[in-house]
């Protein structure tokens, strides 16, 4: 499943190309691409986008109704001809109304006016910094419509106009290069894309500059951005302020940054839709076999880093990351779809004590573990009140050397609630340990990665089977159902570790692409077939991606999916020294596409979660800056995801999971290397490879990975099945 972003400028289909320099909210067009332009049709209120997040597609079948239709009512129109491709993905426009954002906009703007705020940034994270949230966090999507994991809602309010009555303003939604196809496709008429990392301005600079701008022309008045404080991190908020003061200073301007304690999109949301609940699920206590590490241990081995060499020094630590939390207790949940983590907050400090701060509900069983080690519950809104006094009992002890950490993701609500105490920002070490796998956990991530395989060969198998021999017609959407049915046939699966990207044709070059429930694309034999999918299994968490075709592709297609099979195969061999990042391995698997004009905009791998996130900091294989902090170790596992798509047309990406090894008799000096294991156990298409293209070294590695699965899997698959002769023909030698 990728991540991150890069800028690489593919011809834009029709449909995806933007109105740049038109904006009905008025946004300048520098560097930013507005959403499409409002086109009614039917006399209803939808736009492109807004019908594109209800995915009607047109089927032939739609067509044969409306060409029905017609001639009942005697239309003169051409009926359309039975010959339209019934794999179509042109919108149709129905007639039923849909709601779009301008209503939303304006309470909004009249709640600013209350606040007195020429600006309001709606992040896409909860109060934890997650990059996945419950339906309950997911305010950005409310606002904007842009259903996308990441990116950022930036709503002006024009102080200028001082009719009450007309609350007016701009809207923009900064979003990375996995999402630029999906984010023109969803947001409405009201909103202008801010493209990261290839737009020359950023959400930042955007909010800035048109506060600015007002507050010059209101005569230097101040002009205030408003946040949600529990959704921004202290650290974003310190960069913020410094690009703010910078402004301010440089042309007279006074725009300041205000925390806004009251939620303006959960105090309008319950006027346009049921707002939904915050989950409250029950926890799972994991067993031994499945973590490797009891919590007194984990819990001494992380004090014993934060106290360093000052053992005197009191220490108290407040861990933010739910995955952290859920690795450090030995717990699991399902508070957020598809993340096996729950609601909380967790305090650690070297008198002994654990607290907890959750509202999840949990066993007799669960209850005993607390008890037996020293963990205390308290309900999840009462860590802001029990801050408070903590930090007022810390203020009393004057003679008494204590220092609370904080993790560098927490929020800007946490640090102002511990600013009277003596307080240093870190980065969590449990972060760091979690990502280092210990024996259990990998042999458990082995385990998982052999029951997705098989399902995953089971799928490809009956899916090949449909389409090309049966020529059922079988839509994404219940194709990717068809996959989970399959999962859930497996001991010990939890659900999927993301939403199914099941993606036919030209939907395959949306990254991030999820096909909706209603009127989902038919996939077409004919064109290429992505599917990202992944698993979460009380053994481990799996991500995988292959790109199939069904019966003859093009000559291209077959060109660079081979490209990118020569770059991810690349990266597979690679051998690397101790302290090396992932931000310094990224080109080895992009020199390929790279040498032929080609390249993909999201990161080739990131770190992935032991029954955890699928996502998993901190390391990552990329050019994010961050990532140069953070070396890859023994025990690590991280995904190894080249892609390339072509706009309007099709998509390629092979993922595979890795395990990160120490490299034996390998060292220079007293420098140790790493390699790298390929741990998943799913062949390639050999319809899409070009044997041509490849090295001998590479034919090689293709056979012996292939080799390898075929003895791992066979003993799982019942012979003579449509499974069973789908590998034996998919893990056959190439010539």
């Amino acid at each position: 499943m990728s991540t991150n972003t890069t800028s690489l400028k593919n011809r834009p289909s029709i449909m995806s190309m933007s109105a740049r320099g038109v904006s009905t909210t008025g946004t300048s067009n520098t560097a930013v691409h507005s959403a499409r332009p409002f086109r009614p049709c039917n006399d209803c209120t939808c736009s492109p986008g807004l019908l594109s997040r209800q995915g009607r597609r047109s089927l032939t079948f739609y067509k044969r109704m409306e060409s029905s239709r017609r001639k009942k009512e005697g239309s003169n129109q051409q009926p359309t001809s039975d010959s339209a491709s019934v794999y179509s993905s042109d919108t149709l426009c129905k007639t039923s109304r849909e709601i779009n954002t301008t209503g939303r906009l304006l309470a909004l703007r009249k709640l600013m006016q209350k606040h007195d705020l020429g600006c309001y940034i709606v992040p896409s994270e909860d109060e934890h910094q997650s990059e996945y949230v419950s339906l309950a966090d997911q305010r950005r999507a409310f606002i904007s419509g842009f259903s996308g994991s990441a990116g950022v809602a930036c709503i002006t309010r024009d102080v200028l106009n001082f009719n009450n009555d007309d609350h007016v303003g701009k809207s923009i939604l900064s979003t990375d290069g996995r999402y630029f196809n999906q984010a023109l496709q969803e947001l409405d008429y009201n909103w202008t894309l801010v493209r990261q990392g290839v737009d020359s301005v950023t959400w930042q600079d955007w909010c800035i500059k048109e506060s600015a701008e007002m507050s010059l022309a209101l005569g230097g008045k101040d002009v205030k951005i408003g946040v949600d404080p529990k959704l921004i991190s202290y650290e974003q908020v310190t960069l913020f302020e410094k690009q703010i003061n910078e402004m301010n200073n440089e042309n007279d301007s006074k725009v300041s940054l205000v925390a806004i304690e009251e939620n303006l999109i959960d105090s309008i949301w319950g006027k346009f839709e049921v707002v939904p609940e915050k989950p409250k699920n029950d926890l799972l206590l994991l067993s031994y076999d499945f973590h490797g590490e009891e919590f007194k241990a984990k819990r001494s081995r992380v004090l014993e880093k934060l106290k360093g060499s000052d053992k005197e020094l009191k220490t108290t630590f407040i861990v933010v990351a739910l995955d952290e939390i859920c690795w450090f207790l030995n717990l699991r949940g399902s508070d957020i779809d598809y993340n096996p983590v729950f609601n909380a907050y967790l305090l650690i400090n070297d008198d002994a004590e654990t607290t907890l701060f959750t509202d999840d509900p949990y066993d007799e069983a669960i209850s005993k573990y607390f008890k037996d080690n020293g963990i205390t519950v308290k309900p999840y809104m009462e860590i802001w009140k029990y801050l408070d006094n903590y930090t007022q009992a810390i203020c009393s002890k004057a003679n008494e050397k204590h220092q609370i950490l904080l993790s560098d993701n927490s929020s800007w609500k946490l640090v102002r609630s511990v600013s009277g105490t003596p307080y240093k920002t870190i980065h969590s070490p449990i972060d760091s340990f979690k990502s280092v796998k210990n024996q259990f956990e990998i042999n458990n991530a082995r385990k998982s990665q052999i029951k997705d395989a098989v399902c995953l060969v089971q799928y490809f198998a009956w899916l090949e089977n449909q389409l090309v021999d049966k020529e059922i017609l079988i839509d994404e959407y219940k194709a990717a159902e068809k996959l989970t049915e399959i999962r859930k046939t497996q001991k010990n699966f939890k659900g999927n570790s993301f939403e199914t990207i099941s993606s036919t044709g030209a939907n395959a070059a949306v990254i991030h692409y999820s096909p909706p429930k209603e009127g989902s694309t038919m996939i077409n034999p004919s064109k290429i077939y992505l599917c990202d999918s992944g698993s979460q299994f009380l053994e481990g968490t799996t991500d995988i991606t292959r790109t199939l075709h069904f019966t003859t592709p093009s000559q291209e297609e077959i060109n660079n999916y081979t490209l990118v099979l020569k770059g991810n195969l690349a990266l597979e061999r690679l051998v690397i020294p101790e302290g090396t990042t992932g931000f310094s391995i990224d080109a080895i698997a992009r020199q390929f596409l790279w040498s032929h004009g080609l390249d993909y905009r999201h990161g080739t791998g990131h770190g992935i979660g032991s029954f955890l996130n699928v996502h998993e900091g901190p390391i990552g294989i990329g050019f994010k800056p961050h990532l140069v902090n953070y070396a890859l170790r023994p025990g690590n596992i991280i995904s190894n995801e080249p892609g390339y798509y072509k706009d309007g047309e099709y998509g390629i990406r092979i993922e595979n999971d890795m395990l990160v090894k120490e490299a034996k008799n390998l060292k220079f000096g007293d420098r140790k290397f790493l390699k790298f294991e390929n741990i998943t156990k799913v062949p390639y298409c050999k319809r899409l490879i070009n044997v041509g293209l490849l090295s001998d070294e590479e034919k090689v590695q293709i056979n012996k990975y292939h080799d390898r699965i075929w003895n791992e899997l066979v003993q799982f698959i019942q012979p003579q099945s449509i499974s069973y002769k789908w590998l034996q023909r998919e893990t056959s030698p190439l010539q």
